[in-house]
């Protein structure tokens, strides 16, 4: 399951990458910063206490495992374009995905010793989930833009960390069931993202 942390990213990036490309300076910079993020974690440790089962435990997953590890990079892209602060191009997904490697990379040797498929397995799934879901909303409403779309990909956009987070607290209690039907839902921007991109190679 390590292995599964430690890859997981990479690969998707790969296959991501294959279907729309990119360029420029920008994936130097995120695996540089992503690289410095797992460092400060490493020194820095947890930001919120794990606490027990429920609010506690969602709010932990949030910052620390889940939701935030993705949102940061998202907006450091953001700024950087509205500062024109790259060369070349590269989508919000893949600059993102740079971005987890060398946490994912951290986080597997971290977490190896717990062997806990949740936080080894489930836990790269949802980050590869909102660093490409996310990405699809904020598409919709700038290539697609009606007043519908735009609703729907607001409340998406906010929506998503908020229900990938949902997905770690719900498995850490043991609501398996619910926990899968949730991880389904939260992936279904990303398998959708990845039909565009293969619909557009076409």
């Amino acid at each position: 399951m390590s292995y599964f942390c430690l890859l997981w990213v990479p690969l998707f990036y790969l296959l991501r990458r294959a279907f729309i490309g990119e360029g420029g300076s920008a994936g130097i910079w995120a695996v540089l910063f992503g690289s410095i993020t797992a460092i400060l974690q490493f020194f820095l440790g947890n930001f919120v206490s794990p606490g027990g089962f429920g609010l506690s435990r969602w709010i932990f997953g949030f910052v620390d495992i889940v939701s935030v590890p993705v949102l940061f990079p998202l907006v450091i892209y953001l700024l950087s374009q509205a500062l024109r602060g790259f060369s070349g191009e590269m989508d919000f997904a893949n600059f993102a995905m740079l971005w987890l490697i060398p946490i994912g990379a951290f986080r597997a040797l971290s977490w190896s010793a717990t062997n806990d498929p949740i936080l080894l397995v489930v836990t790269p799934l949802l980050w590869t989930a909102l660093a490409a879901g996310i990405p699809f909303f904020i598409n919709l409403i700038v290539n697609n833009f009606r007043w519908y779309t735009a609703i729907i990909s607001i409340i998406g956009i906010l929506i998503l960390p908020v229900l990938a987070s949902a997905v770690y607290m719900v498995l850490f209690s043991q609501q398996t069931t619910l926990g899968i039907i949730l991880l389904v839902a939260v992936n279904i921007p990303l398998i959708l993202s990845l039909v565009f991109d293969i619909l557009r190679r076409r």
